[in-house]
């Protein structure tokens, strides 16, 4: 089930909203919420739910026999068993046979590779149990003596699929005590609705638009406007269900943080990713990144740690090497700017500061789109305005190729529109309105009215829309 259906719009949200505010105590609101979240997950992966179930009660005991000894050896068995069955899972559902067809490859060898099914969701969820085990060893948090409570931490519907990864520490308190006012559940509607018209109005046509184009190889100008289109795509697309699960975990009385801050206004790669997908950079800062010796240990040694981080980071979206290689180019280019061009950086315009920012960000994502080796270095050169011809070697491509004059005659001004909509123009325009006589009344009037129109625009949309995945539901 994915928040952009009508399932889930028109059934499966108002049924639960309606149980759960009608339950009383938050005890049992915490039951409905949790049976509903079961439902959510077990609807499209009726087996897959227990390897959830099974990993939560994995780290629900190993936590509590952290807590039962002040034996640092028994402390560390229990951590190494909780982290250890944790990603092993994730390993064999996502990485396994990954592993298999590179050791085939590798050692000439004939192995059967099993085709598994991906849970929905694994690596966000594996990550949040595994802040809760750690979090109880390092003592940022107390044990949960309530199975129940645990799993409705890892498995809350608003943020199970796709995030943010919500770290154990940010919200034990409110597993046990919060509210939700009327304020809370206005505003946590329309960021919701505002999420949803994210996803619907401009991440699905974007998406249609990148389809039309596959590859985007075969000219210079239809290359980087694939790239370009998916850009906007996946920015949409994983802002939106961010923008959703905010939305829903407020309605519920949960806060979660922020997950993304207008990444393409950024300066530098740096900047990029402390805007973008903030809750998986915080993951590998404080989990993996400072455990290793952060930078602590002199220039050499960062620059090692940084490279083993970004590796993960690529490896933790999917089992291609592709991936790999996007977050080793954005390692790269974050040593390169903090060691080498730093002070290059600070002394050049902001303008060219954007607009190379911008391009990184776009060859990046050129990069994570293509899972096929083949095709990505055809799609890399085709950035660059060239082909490899087996017979004719090296040639310059045209400037756009007739796919590439359809897509933009089809979809026209849209690309720029979105574009626009990906800067922080709404918070720009909320200022100046609420610097007018009246500006509150005004501003209360206007996000009323079009959040309103902006779900009854994305219902209409639903109904006629055939793409409408969620990218990062194959995370």
């Amino acid at each position: 089930m994915v928040f952009s259906s009508m399932t889930f719009l028109l059934l499966f949200l108002p049924i639960v909203l309606l149980l759960y505010f009608s339950a009383g105590s938050l005890r049992r609101k915490n039951a409905v919420l949790l049976l509903a979240s079961l439902l959510f997950y077990a609807w499209g992966e009726p087996v897959c739910v227990l390897a959830m179930l099974f990993t939560t009660a994995v780290n629900y005991f190993c936590a509590a026999a952290i807590v039962r000894t002040e034996d640092p050896r028994r402390r560390k068995a229990a951590l190494s068993l909780g982290v250890g069955v944790s990603l092993a899972l994730l390993f064999y559902f996502k990485y396994f046979s990954f592993a298999l067809q590179n050791l085939a490859a590798l050692f000439s060898l004939e192995l059967a590779v099993p085709q598994i099914r991906l849970p929905i969701g694994i690596s966000f969820y594996t990550f949040q149990v595994l802040t809760y085990t750690v979090d109880v060893y390092r003592g940022k948090a107390g044990v949960q003596k309530s199975f129940p409570k645990l799993l409705l931490y890892v498995s809350c519907f608003p943020q199970l699929i796709a995030g943010p990864i919500v770290q154990y520490a940010d919200v034990a308190a409110q597993l046990d005590e919060r509210k939700t006012s009327v304020t809370d559940f206005s505003e946590g509607i329309e960021r919701f609705v505002v999420g949803l018209a994210k996803k619907v109005l401009l991440a699905n046509i974007c998406g249609a638009a990148v389809e039309a184009l596959p590859g985007g190889a075969s000219s210079l100008g239809g290359a980087w406007y694939h790239a370009f289109l998916y850009t906007l795509q996946i920015y949409f697309d994983f802002s939106a269900y961010s923008d959703m699960a905010i939305g829903l975990g407020r309605v519920l009385g949960f806060r979660y943080k922020e997950n993304f801050n207008y990444p393409y206004v950024s300066l530098s790669a740096t900047e990029f990713w402390r805007r973008w997908h903030i809750s998986l950079g915080s993951f590998f800062r404080d989990y993996v990144y400072i455990p290793l010796g952060g930078n602590r240990r002199g220039a050499a040694r960062t620059a090692l740690n940084l490279l083993v981080v970004w590796a993960l980071t690529g490896l933790w979206h999917g089992a291609a090497w592709n991936f790999v290689l996007w977050g080793l180019y954005f390692g790269v280019l974050l040593i390169l700017e903090r060691f080498v061009l730093k002070n290059l950086i600070e002394k050049t315009p902001k303008a060219i500061r954007w607009a190379l920012s911008f391009a990184i960000a776009v060859v990046g994502w050129a990069i994570f789109y293509e899972t096929d080796l083949h095709a990505l270095a055809a799609t890399l050169r085709a950035l660059l305005g060239y082909a490899r011809d087996p017979a004719l070697g090296r040639t310059a491509l045209p400037l756009l190729d007739e796919a590439a004059r359809k897509v933009i005659r089809q979809y026209s001004v849209f690309p720029l529109l979105a574009f626009v909509c990906s800067l922080p123009v709404v918070p720009a325009a909320k200022k100046a309105l609420l610097a007018r006589p009246k500006g509150e009344k005004l501003l209360s009037a206007a996000r009323a009215v079009s959040t309103a129109l902006l779900y009854a625009l994305c219902l209409v949309f639903l109904v006629g829309q055939s793409y409408n995945p969620f990218i990062y539901f194959r995370f």
